[in-house]
């Protein structure tokens, strides 16, 4: 397997200056270079530049592949959206770490291996990008569901975590977003132990209850508050008044229910549990989905069968037609059109009538080797 390498490198709050641009051009004269972006695939070689420096400088997302089965996710973010205590509590060295820049916090989702190369094929960088970039927006409006999928990897390979309760008892984990979802993919995450982590999580929100959680919260802002809110939108930065609104109602309800982060908080090991559970189910709506598709599938045969016994002699000349006309083709018609004439004779109850017409076949085109070996092979005879 020859070496494959992608990465590619976004910029969401600023784009890139023409010096910025330049300054990357000297780093690679390959890569494909926007105000925005920065692509470069390698079959040899390797980017002469540290992903992390990258981020820390100019980008706001990263996404790098290899087709040995190496993934990484790197996420820049404003230190102001998350605190360093949450972060530290879904920490996971090798799996999911956490940096300190000046400004910034940047987190890394790592994938250090897998054995599903076909996962990250050539074609697929520009696609995996386009799916998780949208996380980034998640995390600033308070999202913490990404930390938790990054957590979920490490419980997935680490065998030695029984015993440690989950980070958060976060809400929402059983109805993840689409980039939620591709993340867990991309980290290789154990599909029956995402979907228990789900169960019994509590509900993404309590604006549930016709909004009184909002309602309450909304009465604790002091008027200042609130006009801050209102000037950000009416200066035409709603995005970023949403953004805030959204972390600081999401802080005020951990604060107003501290008893979620003890109460509710579950161990690895009940979290395996779960995926057992769900893994049963999940086995056993697929063994009554291949039996559906099974049934449908004779039911379709049956009733070709069934169609082709109402000529029968229009089908054998069809089978002699494709025997006469020779070739490895023709010949292949013919062996089907005869398991298709057994078939439609047996289900009406007339093998002996197949055979006496089956030696005529044979009789006639016993000539033919290539066909007398092809029925043979196929148990017609």
């Amino acid at each position: 397997m020859s070496e494959y390498q992608y990465y590619n490198f976004r910029a969401i709050d600023s784009p890139l200056s023409p010096a910025q641009m330049k300054h990357l051009r000297g780093i690679s004269s390959r890569a494909e270079i926007t105000p925005v972006s920065f692509v470069n695939e390698y079959n040899w070689g390797d980017l002469q530049a540290a992903p992390r420096n990258l981020m820390r400088d100019f980008f706001d997302i990263h996404v790098y592949l290899a087709n040995w089965g190496s993934a990484v996710l790197m996420l820049r973010l404003p230190k102001e959206v998350l605190d360093e205590q949450t972060l530290q509590a879904f920490t996971v060295d090798s799996y999911f770490e956490v940096e300190s820049l000046a400004d910034y916090w940047l987190l890394t989702w790592s994938l250090g291996e897998s054995s599903d190369y076909d996962l990250f094929e050539d074609e697929e960088g520009g696609s995996w990008m386009t799916r998780l970039a949208p996380l980034r927006e998640e995390l600033l409006r308070g999202d913490l569901r990404s930390l938790y999928i990054g957590w979920l990897q490490a419980v997935t390979v680490d065998e030695d975590m029984d015993e440690e309760p989950e980070p958060m008892a976060l809400g929402g984990l059983g109805n993840l977003t689409a980039a939620q979802q591709a993340l867990a993919e991309f980290l290789a995450v154990d599909p029956d132990l995402l979907t228990g982590a789900g169960i019994g999580s509590r509900a993404d929100s309590r604006k549930e209850k016709d909004g009184a959680a909002h309602d309450a919260w909304l009465d604790t802002l002091s008027r200042e508050e609130m006009q801050r809110y209102l000037h950000q939108m009416l200066t035409r930065q709603g995005t970023q008044a949403e953004r805030t609104l959204l972390r600081n109602f999401a802080a005020w309800q951990s604060e107003a229910n501290p008893d979620d982060q003890t109460q509710m908080r579950r161990t690895v090991e009940e979290l395996w549990q779960l995926a057992e559970q769900c893994q049963k189910v999940r086995l056993a709506l697929q063994t009554e989905a291949r039996k559906k598709a099974e049934a449908e599938t004779r039911r379709k045969r049956e009733a070709y069968l069934t169609l082709m016994a109402k000529n029968f002699g229009g089908a054998w000349k069809i089978a002699h037609m494709n025997a006469g006309t020779g070739g490895a083709r023709s010949y292949d018609s013919a062996c089907r059109q005869l398991i298709d004439l057994q078939d439609a004779y047996d289900l009406q109850g007339n093998s002996d009538i197949f055979q006496q017409e089956l030696e005529k076949f044979m009789s006639d085109h016993k000539q033919r080797k290539a066909l007398m070996t092809r029925l043979e092979k196929a148990g017609i005879r």
